[in-house]
């Protein structure tokens, strides 16, 4: 499936770049790692693993069809970037040969730099996720899972489409997660199962979009 047309008929309008939680009006902005904490305090890890992995399964069924999406940012034009990300986190060999790669247009106008975006459908079940989940946790820091390894002088944006529910799942560091929706009810079992976890700073905003219709 095209990714544009996808996002075209289900999310129209909206431009698959983070904040996803600030460019969809039924979205869930949740809180993952420890606030003050150092990264690798083991509090601080075992939160970050539960979160995640918890937020995952419930808004993915291993049967649901999904678009892995692979944005590198900020590179030149010269050449192909290679990513380690479908070798290491899809399981099936012949599933990763259905990868797909284009050049969008650079979000930096004022620089010289593309996106590369790798997108590759595949089941739920193909996707080694909870270590990927927690390697993203672990991108902004030196540490032996990080995707970019040394390349500190691009950006990377990892998006779980799951386009049998019409939602996606954006783990956009270690500090949080933005689930958005096509349509309010998808997510809203997860806005009360998962509400401890909302971020503070967006709650009242979250608040007023799920609690509208059941306060009238």
């Amino acid at each position: 499936m095209n990714i544009h047309n996808y996002l075209h008929e289900h999310f129209p309008g909206l431009t698959l770049e983070p904040p996803l939680f600030y460019s969809w009006p039924t979205g869930l902005r949740f809180e993952i790692a420890k606030p003050g904490s150092e990264h690798l305090d083991t509090d601080n890890l075992e939160q970050m693993g539960e979160r995640t992995t918890s937020l995952f399964k419930a808004v993915f069924e291993k049967d649901d069809d999904v678009i892995l999406l692979t944005d590198l940012l900020g590179l030149s034009d010269s050449s192909l970037p290679k990513t380690n990300i479908f070798l290491k986190y899809i399981k099936d060999k012949d599933v990763r040969k259905k990868l797909r790669v284009e050049r969008l247009d650079t979000r930096f106008d004022e620089e010289e730099t593309v996106t590369h975006r790798f997108s590759l459908q595949c089941k739920a079940f193909d996707i080694r996720y909870r270590p990927l989940l927690m390697a993203i946790c672990h991108e902004d820091f030196k540490h032996p899972t990080r995707i970019l390894k040394n390349r500190w002088n691009i950006g990377i944006d990892i998006y779980i489409v799951n386009i049998t529910r019409h939602l996606i799942y954006h783990l956009y560091d270690d500090r949080g997660c933005d689930i958005i929706s096509a349509e309010k009810d998808t997510i809203l079992p997860l806005y009360h199962s998962a509400s401890p976890w909302i971020l503070e700073y967006d709650r009242e905003q979250i608040d007023e979009v799920f609690l509208k219709e059941e306060t009238v």
